[in-house]
């Protein structure tokens, strides 16, 4: 045994077995040479519960023989202490990847999500987050990481929003599952970026150019459904999906009401107008296909109303106009005509007050007028 050194490895030659050379320097450090000529380091040592290690430190030519021997006396210093090196090092070859973490976010977590808040998980991941982070090993990842991903998409504030979230919630859970330590998510003061939420309502004049372009369209031979779908969704201040899923069974014309089985605050009913029960009534329904809205398939309902709604609207100059501002109209006409906020939460089936809160400054100009007419009379106007 003597120390090993530059020369000593490269000048000996490999056996038909595996020769190991052992430093007389450092206790357990050696160089193995394999009979097709290989030189790699490793360090023997016993942990404090005596289990055996010998994890390679690197291959001789890629490190020197002294870099070797050095990280060889710093793994001694952490056995000493009582970690274990090798087993840190199987540890972090464990770790799963972040491409792997969010295949286990979306089998574990993501099912008890509503099936649109999956997709839209699923797109986010796709297309921001695992492009450029894939590799990464979920132990590793650090908050520059995380900030560095959220300030490339600050043109896009809402969706570098939402992308810190799911991400803050995956490591989250990679705390639960044991690939970090808890409290170590990087998420954390990585601060959201302010969201402008998009107001536009259709006016009383934008509203009869469109009720006279379905009306129009229906004269033709166009697909009546997505007609049908736009003007409920209209009067009934419904989201998407809660019009094309909507079943028969679920409308109560006796006591003007839909009773929804589920929607994205869960089961709930919407009162509807006179107005609004008349329009179901003149909806035929399809024998054997229980949705008010079909679709192409028999028995199914319509899947996609953009394609007719971006002709439709570009007919009547409401290009700016999605089909969720379908939903805002209905509410900037209940709020215009001096509803309360709770009262216009409760029609648009709101869980939170803030999300009703939009409206507010809609509220004011009846409450002007009413205030108006009491000066008036109060001055003898």
């Amino acid at each position: 045994m003597q120390k090993l050194t530059k020369k000593i490895v490269e000048s000996t030659l490999p056996q038909k077995k595996d020769l190991i050379l052992w430093d007389s320097e450092v206790s357990g450090f050696m160089c193995k040479i394999t009979p097709a000529g290989k030189k790699s380091y490793f360090l023997y040592y016993r942990t404090q519960d005596r289990r055996q290690r010998r994890p390679k430190i690197g291959d001789h030519g890629i490190m020197t023989c002294e870099q070797a021997r050095n990280m060889a006396q710093r793994w001694l210093l952490e056995v000493s202490q009582g970690n274990d090196p090798s087993g840190e090092k199987q540890e972090v070859r464990q770790n799963p990847t972040l491409k792997e973490l969010s295949e286990k976010y979306m089998k574990e977590h993501a099912p008890h999500k509503k099936l649109s808040s999956r997709k839209e998980d699923q797109r986010l991941w796709n297309q921001f987050i695992l492009p450029t982070m894939w590799s990464l090993k979920v132990s590793s990842i650090e908050r520059s990481d995380i900030a560095k991903l959220h300030h490339s998409l600050q043109h896009l504030p809402t969706t570098a929003n939402r992308v810190r979230s799911v991400l803050s919630k995956a490591l989250n859970l990679a705390e639960l599952w044991g690939y970090r330590p808890n409290h170590s998510n990087p998420c954390l003061h990585i601060k959201k970026y302010g969201e402008t939420k998009r107001e536009r309502f259709l006016s009383h004049d934008e509203i009869a150019r469109l009720m006279d372009a379905l009306t129009d369209e229906e004269k033709g031979n166009t697909n009546p459904w997505p007609l049908h779908a736009i003007r409920l969704l209209l009067i009934t201040g419904c989201r998407l999906n809660e019009i094309l899923t909507l079943k028969w069974e679920e409308v109560d014309m006796e006591n003007q009401c839909l009773r929804l089985r589920d929607s994205k605050t869960g089961k709930k009913v919407i009162y509807l107008s006179t107005a609004a029960i008349e329009l179901l009534k003149n909806i035929p329904q399809e024998v054997g296909n229980p949705f008010v809205i079909c679709g192409g398939k028999e028995g199914t309902h319509l899947i996609n109303l953009q394609k007719p709604w971006r002709r439709i609207r570009a007919k009547v100059g409401l290009d700016d106009v999605r089909i969720h501002d379908l939903r805002h109209t209905f509410a900037s006409i209940a709020a215009s005509n001096g509803l309360s906020l709770p009262i216009i939460g409760a029609l648009l089936g709101h869980k939170q007050t803030q999300t009703t809160a939009r409206y507010a400054h809609l509220i004011g100009q009846p409450l002007i007028e009413a205030s108006e007419k009491i000066g008036g009379k109060i001055m003898g106007g």
